[in-house]
């Protein structure tokens, strides 16, 4: 009988997946987040209520107005309308409503942006430690990964690297501010030489060079910090966004892909996109979320709330002895990991119930990540057992 053999972007993706895959499927953590008394750090899921306003606003659009309520659905107008107008009040850029294409997340967002622009064989450049499946989405657009550390001292983009690493066959650059995992915000200077650096090697390589933008977490950003989008510093710039993250409803999902004013061909673009969402098996957000978007605008978890918890996370880990890593964005906070072996001591703390993603699922060897979606009680809970597991280190 045959072997079967799985085709090449798959199994790539699959390699690429798999320290995640074996913690999700094979790790305590499968069974163990089920236990009340678990203490969960993995992944920014919700560990409270659902916001209100969020749920009205699903119950006030489920019930159909006219006999193509639940038809097919593109890009709403309304919504379209909605993104641009609050694009516009929030970074000052005029963002065309027809510019706008919803999406199912930021996860959709970058596989349909990579796919629209993708010739095979070509190659993309991403940042790490970064989201765990930046690879894996690259090679399923039909690109190489071309992967690019971030500066050791800080975290912030190696602009030198970047630029050493563009080819003729370069055809993308993926940033992501507040960047998943570190936290890290890139700095307007950093942006804006980075642009100038796509500007030069586009022109010298006759080809275009895009730069797309994931800022998922834009709008989680810490008091003292301050956002700039790395699209406002170069005209070819697909920015990529999804509510999930500031609403905490990762299961209900909607995003969009913005083309900036600035962008030459983005009425090709335009095109391109829908012609990859459809073909991708009609990739664009259900009908509810679309009539419900104008209203989710404004909607948030509550940031102080969030920064407090991350602050008194942050104290209290440095008070037991950890070397703790703030974050300037996102809902994440890092720590180095005690034990050279970053999944050793993930594997103590699974031993306390506390579970937190080990440095080798996200390319930042000797971390350990928490998600701070978590509730206060369970923070709460925690703190003993991480002073614990410090102390089994030290015996």
């Amino acid at each position: 009988m045959a072997v079967h053999s799985l085709p090449t972007p798959v199994r790539l993706a699959q390699e690429s997946l798999a320290p995640l895959f074996d913690f999700f499927l094979n790790s305590p953590f499968r069974k163990g987040r089920e236990d009340p008394d678990a203490c969960d750090f993995a992944f920014g899921n919700p560990h409270e209520m659902p916001l209100a306003g969020f749920t009205n606003a699903l119950l006030a659009w489920t019930p159909p107005q006219s006999k193509d309520w639940f038809a097919y659905k593109d890009n709403e107008p309304v919504g379209q309308a909605a993104v641009a107008a609050d694009l516009q009040q929030k970074l000052g850029i005029a963002f065309a409503p027809e510019d706008i294409a919803l999406t199912n997340g930021a996860f959709a967002g970058l596989l349909v942006t990579c796919k629209a622009i993708t010739e095979p064989g070509d190659e993309i450049i991403f940042n790490m430690p970064g989201w765990f499946f930046y690879e894996a989405t690259i090679r399923q657009a039909g690109g190489e990964p071309i992967c690019i550390r971030t500066r050791a001292d800080n975290f912030d983009l190696d602009l030198d690297a970047i630029e050493a690493a563009i080819t003729a066959r370069t055809r993308a650059v993926i940033v992501n501010s507040p960047n998943n995992p570190s936290g890290r915000i890139y700095p307007a200077q950093t942006l804006k030489r980075l642009g100038e650096i796509l500007t030069a090697a586009s022109a010298r390589h006759g080809r275009i060079i895009y730069l797309i933008s994931d800022e998922a977490y834009r709008a989680i950003v810490h008091p003292g910090a301050q956002f700039t989008s790395p699209a406002a510093y170069y005209d070819n710039s697909f920015m990529v966004y999804t509510f999930g993250k500031v609403l905490l409803t990762p299961g209900q999902r909607i995003g969009y892909i913005a083309l900036p004013p600035t962008m030459p061909d983005r009425e090709s673009m335009r095109l391109a996109l829908f012609t990859t969402q459809t073909t991708m098996g009609w990739a664009f957000p259900n009908a509810i979320l679309q009539y419900a978007l104008p209203e989710l605008l404004n909607l948030s978890i509550d940031l102080n709330a969030l920064w407090a918890r991350i602050d008194r996370m942050g104290a209290a880990l440095a008070d037991m002895g950890y070397e703790v890593m703030m974050p300037e964005g996102t809902f994440y906070m890092n720590f180095v990991s005690p034990l050279e072996d970053d999944v050793a001591f993930s594997r103590l703390l699974m031993e306390e119930k506390v579970y937190c993603l080990s440095g080798n699922i996200m390319q930042m060897p000797g971390y350990l990540r928490l998600s701070l979606t978590a509730n206060d009680g369970m923070v709460d809970r925690s703190l003993p057992r991480f002073a614990r597991a410090l102390a089994v280190t030290r015996q």
